[in-house]
Parts: structure tokens; sequence; C-alpha cells
């Protein structure tokens, strides 16, 4: 049901710029741009979870560098869609396992993307 209230917004429109990040508008008008940045520090996969968990509990711990690949600055290679509900992003530096629901995507979207211009 399209015009159901309780459903949840949609992604509509996913636009990837290798080098700045993905642009999404969404069913409900919302049309933001997520920076590479915030996309790989917020990666849901197991890793990043568990980086996240250990920065929360110590702020000072060594981050892993996120260059690992040495080819220069953080890029998006590809973006796979997984079933209906999901994209795969792979990074220049090998990261890909995590699996962004547009949940997690409309999440980041809502607290860390700007605003996209219209047309």
């Amino acid at each position: 049901m399209p015009n159901d209230p309780t459903a949840e917004p949609r992604p509509l429109h996913i636009e990837l710029d290798r080098d700045r990040g993905v642009a999404m508008r969404w069913s409900d008008g919302l049309a933001r741009e997520v920076s590479i940045a915030i996309l790989r520090r917020n990666s849901p996969s197991a890793d990043q979870r568990e980086l996240r968990a250990e920065l929360a509990r110590n702020p000072l711990a060594v981050l892993p560098s996120s260059a690992a690949s040495g080819s220069g600055p953080l890029r998006i290679d590809a973006l796979e869609p997984v079933g209906h509900y999901a994209l795969r992003i792979r990074f220049s530096d090998g990261h890909d396992t995590g699996i962004y629901t547009w949940r997690t995507l409309r999440e980041l979207c809502e607290s860390h993307g700007k605003p996209l211009a219209d047309g």
C-alpha cells in the first residue's frame, strides 16, 4: 500500500559518487547525501560494531588505518543490491562485509546526511 502511513520510507533513487558518497531520495520526500567517511565509520559489519564498542569503552583506543590499501583517499568501488532490503558497499580499502539495510541508511541520512538540492 503506497499510502500506508505506518509503512517505513523506501529509497526511490540512489546515486553513487565514488569520491563523495551516496545520495538518496526517499518515498516520503527526504533527500540527503551521506559521505563516504560516515558510511565507512558506521558500517554495520561485525568488526566495525566491535570497533565502535571498543571506542565507547576506551576513547583512547588506537584505530586501524582506513587507508590500508595505500591507494589514496577512501572511495566507494561499488554498490550492490542485497535483495529488496539493503545495499552492500565495497570500499577502496577492501571493506565490503557490511549490509546496509534501508533502515540503517535512513538513520544515517537523518543523523549525518547533507540535504540535496532540488532538481
